[in-house]
């Protein structure tokens, strides 16, 4: 569809370069993994999908100043969750990933690259949390306040596309789970959930992307992280945002590759101390550590930044966790794949 070019070009050229500042290409390298051993002279390459960049700006650097970071350096690759995923499986040069999904992380145990026992710590490998957000212009002119408003007349919906992004499947299992919340049945949500993409106005290929398209002008309501509603708002962006009564938690996994450095390993574990997870807090994550105390710029309430919302869907207690999750609604013939090809929006 037509862009709508609305949007003053002053606001757009402004994120264009954020956004730009903030995502990092793929590093162009041979083989899988950096040199053995830990600490001084040691390299790390993170590849993770497109939203914690600005976070791992700042964790970097905290790591850096420990014992265990000293001399650490890192090479960053950001974008899509499965497209991330399958770049490493395919031989792109990682020791540390963070993906959007679990399962992203399963195609790297498969491919021989994970240690089947990544997820068995304490925090089952998650580094990260988020809810789903509805982010909205300036002052709401919509007048949307959750998700039945996205569908009707006059309303356009920017997410991205469930067959790259792994923020598009947390989006579209928020959006069908909200009316089983309700008391729907399953053949409400799927109708819901037609609705909901005939209202798809763009489909980039990325959560990053999405921000990227909506604050340039498209649509009037941006499925997304509660993080990157935070980012925009922390960014001067004319969005607010609203954490509907029915969401769904987002838990983002990370882990080491086999052949990584030592140093990778003490990244990791750096990720749950206080420090990290402070950051990742003001970067407009929930934290996975209990006790993190912040204010948050950019939340709606930023000495109140992570309500809770009525309604939190999970992905184990809701769906059946993400296999049965993934074969149900995106694998071929799944309800998501049928859905985007009977309303034409496949992208």
């Amino acid at each position: 569809m037509p862009e709508n070019t609305s949007r003053p070009t002053g606001s757009r050229r402004r994120w264009v370069a954020l956004a730009a500042a903030l995502t990092v290409g793929a590093v162009a390298l041979t083989g899988c993994g950096s040199s053995s051993g830990g600490g001084s002279g040691s390299t790390i390459n993170l590849v993770a999908y497109s939203t914690p960049s600005a976070a791992f700006k700042s964790i970097e650097a905290a790591f850096k100043n420990t014992s265990e970071g000293k001399g650490v350096t890192f090479k960053e690759s950001y974008g899509p969750s499965g497209d991330q995923s399958r770049a490493v499986a395919g031989g792109q040069p990682a020791d540390f990933v963070n993906f959007s999904l679990e399962g992203d992380v399963t195609r790297l145990v498969d491919a021989g690259l994970v240690a089947s026992d990544w997820n068995a710590d304490a925090h089952k490998g998650i580094v990260a949390d988020s809810v789903v957000v509805i982010v909205v212009r300036k002052g709401n002119p919509k007048h949307i306040t959750g998700w039945d408003d996205l569908i009707k007349k006059g309303v356009g919906i920017v997410t991205p596309n469930p067959a790259s992004s792994g923020g598009a499947r947390w989006n579209t299992l928020a959006a069908y789970g909200h009316v089983l919340a309700q008391g729907g049945s399953e053949a409400d949500a799927e109708a819901y959930l037609t609705q909901y993409f005939k209202h798809a106005v763009a489909l980039p290929g990325s959560a990053r992307d999405a921000l990227t398209s909506f604050t340039s002008g498209n649509g009037d309501a941006l499925i997304s992280y509660e993080n990157e509603a935070i980012l925009a708002k922390q960014n001067n962006q004319d969005v607010d945002y609203i954490v509907p009564d029915q969401t769904l938690l987002i838990e983002t996994p990370a882990a080491v590759t086999k052949k990584a450095p030592a140093a990778a390993q003490d990244f990791l574990k750096f990720l749950w101390s206080d420090e990290a997870q402070t950051d990742f807090a003001k970067s407009g994550y929930r934290p996975v550590v209990d006790g993190i105390k912040t204010d948050v710029q950019g939340a709606n309430d930023p000495s109140n930044p992570f309500p809770t919302p009525a309604k939190l869907l999970t992905i184990e207690k809701d769906f059946g966790g993400w296999p049965a999750a993934q074969k149900k609604f995106f694998d071929d013939g799944g309800i998501v794949p049928k859905i985007q090809e009977a309303t034409g929006k496949t992208g």
